[in-house]
């Protein structure tokens, strides 16, 4: 199958298309269930348009833990239901969908009583791998296995010895949220979708109660296109209200925003072979193996301020550290901290006051004709609400439309992964590269590695690390212009690479080489080069000051400091 390529010309073109001729279905919002909800349409051999205001993943799905799970959690609350949902969904996305992208990843979870405890929690985690082997699609993954103090201070030094009586280890998954929606949305134009990021809709077209389409504006050029649709899907995710007001119509439920914030640490602080899972009074508390670093999370906290840049505050900061050296033999500080990120999770408001308490369950809903919503939910089951927000939308259009296939359907990558992975030792000695740095391509990109391969092979000067964050090579960042779309410097060092929260300087240093490999692809002049730069300085400058402030909204304000897109 022929991979899409999502460079500039690619958008203009989708943008056109998409105004010429009326879609079956045209999706709004580009996080994981827009992005899932386009694929799962074009599959089903409908016309379909994606359209997101800003960048792919730019709001609650790049700033996930980055878990595919089952939510070990939800079995203490009983719901078997969305447990095994999200088991077979992690075994689909290890073993079939996207095995290049998630990864197996073991959790230690320390026991601090003798006896009931290890017999109440392993009860709960032989459940969790019993449930999951009764999917069939659980045996990627170890089983859970009991440890005694000794044994698990051996595999996570880091912890005091009187922070444990025991433990257990088990194993979930892990991916890079961001690059996973890029990589679904490079898979649903493969397939035929047209895709257009940075392109905002800004009200809907009516004939009668009858939604028929969307005015959507080029947030880049400045045009505007009337997109007609048969179908439309709000998956806007915490925008969701604000994106059923301008319908006028009243929305059949709503979406609440819960902060969670998660700290980035280099690898060396914090001693251990395994992530760890950790109670707390609210909720639980991850540190999580992120390559060369840590991530330690999360937060639950309720949020109504500004949706497109929740700020983390430094009573947040202090929370996480504060619950994290709790059980650490050698506390984390303020300095250890490379980045910090916030994201808001998109919940079903509901009786309870107390944003964890609420449910991660989805809801589709046809408020109007012509447009059905899909909102809550979790990240690992994206495609369980893709399905159902398109089985929904198959209603309304008059005509046949075949089943979902999506979970027969990997993403692209994936096919000829592991053969590439097997041959990566002969692909460095071919390349001159590293067999790590085949490594890392090869868990980036899967089988599209190749497209970064030929792009170094035309100038070897992409083979080289980049100058101030050598974890990735100089082609990613010309890659991630001409084949991901993306439009600016913050699109890279934000989500295509993850170099804004892996570095200690947030990713300034880079930012400048960065910006001068995408100018030949974007068109950019030395002055867009600097307004570029400028405004990710800004950016970063605006985010450490929101991270001294004391609270929610000193720290809100801080942070919309910074404008939010860079002028043309």
């Amino acid at each position: 199958m022929r991979t899409a390529t999502l460079g500039p010309a690619q958008r203009a073109e989708s943008l056109a298309a998409m105004a010429e001729r009326e879609l079956d279905v045209l999706v709004i919002g580009a996080g994981v269930v827009g992005a899932g909800t386009a694929l799962d349409a074009v599959t089903r051999g409908l016309s379909t348009g994606l359209v997101e205001a800003r960048d792919w993943a730019s709001g609650t799905s790049s700033r996930s833990s980055k878990l595919i799970h089952g939510g070990l959690r939800y079995l203490e609350m009983l719901d078997f239901a969305l447990v095994r949902e999200a088991l077979k969904e992690r075994g689909l996305l290890l073993e079939r969908i996207a095995p290049h992208l998630v990864k197996p990843v073991p959790f230690l979870y320390p026991l601090q009583h003798k006896g009931w405890e290890r017999w109440y929690a392993g009860s709960g985690v032989a459940l969790y791998d019993a449930m999951s082997m009764a999917r069939g699609h659980g045996r990627g993954l170890p089983l859970h296995r009991h440890l005694t103090r000794r044994h698990a201070l051996r595999v996570a030094p880091c912890l005091k010895k009187d922070a444990l009586v025991g433990a257990l280890q088990y194993y979930d998954a892990q991916m890079d949220d961001a690059r996973f929606v890029t990589t679904l949305v490079r898979t649903a134009a493969s397939y035929g979708a047209k895709v257009a990021n940075r392109a905002r809709v800004t009200g809907f077209l009516r004939e009668g109660e009858r939604v028929v389409g969307a005015r959507v504006k080029d947030v880049e050029g400045g045009g505007e296109y009337e997109v007609r649709a048969k179908q439309i899907v709000n998956a806007t995710g915490v925008w969701t209200d604000d994106t059923q007001a301008m319908v006028g119509e009243r929305g059949q439920f709503h979406v609440r925003a819960s902060k969670g914030i998660h700290l980035v640490v280099p690898r060396d602080r914090i001693s251990s072979s395994t992530g760890l899972i950790l109670r707390t009074e609210k909720s639980v508390l991850f540190v999580i193996p992120w390559g060369r670093h840590w991530i330690v999370g999360t937060t639950d906290t309720d949020w109504n301020l500004d949706k497109a840049h929740p700020a983390a505050s430094s009573a947040d900061i202090d929370y996480l550290l504060e619950h994290v050296n709790s059980v650490l033999a050698v506390p984390l500080t303020r300095d250890d901290v490379e980045g910090v990120y916030a994201g808001l999770r998109p919940l079903l408001a509901g009786e309870s006051d107390a944003t964890s308490k609420l449910s991660r369950e989805h809801t589709v809903a046809h408020p109007a004709p012509g447009l059905v919503v899909v909102a809550g939910g979790k990240y690992t089951t994206y495609r369980v609400m893709a399905k159902d927000a398109v089985d929904e939308a198959v209603h309304g259009l008059d005509m046949r439309v075949a089943d979902c296939v999506t979970e027969e359907v990997p993403l692209l990558g994936a096919e000829g992964y592991r053969a590439l992975w097997n041959a990566r030792a002969r692909i460095a000695a071919r390349t001159g590269l590293h067999v790590v740095r085949i490594e890392h391509l090869l868990n980036r990109y899967g089988a599209m590695t190749e497209e970064l391969l030929d792009l170094i092979a035309d100038d070897p000067a992409l083979g080289e690390p980049l100058q101030f964050a050598d974890d990735y090579l100089r082609a990613e960042i010309v890659y991630a212009a001409s084949h991901e779309s993306a439009r600016h410097l913050d699109d890279v060092l934000t989500r295509r690479t993850r170099i804004s929260i892996e570095t200690f300087d947030r990713g300034t240093r880079s930012a400048r080489e960065a910006a001068e490999l995408m100018a030949p692809v974007l068109g950019w002049d030395k002055d867009q080069i600097d307004r570029e730069v400028q405004h990710y300085e800004k950016r970063v400058e605006a985010e450490r000051e929101s991270q001294l402030q004391p609270d929610d909204q000193t720290a809100d304000a801080a942070r919309l400091g910074a404008p939010d897109i860079v002028p043309l």
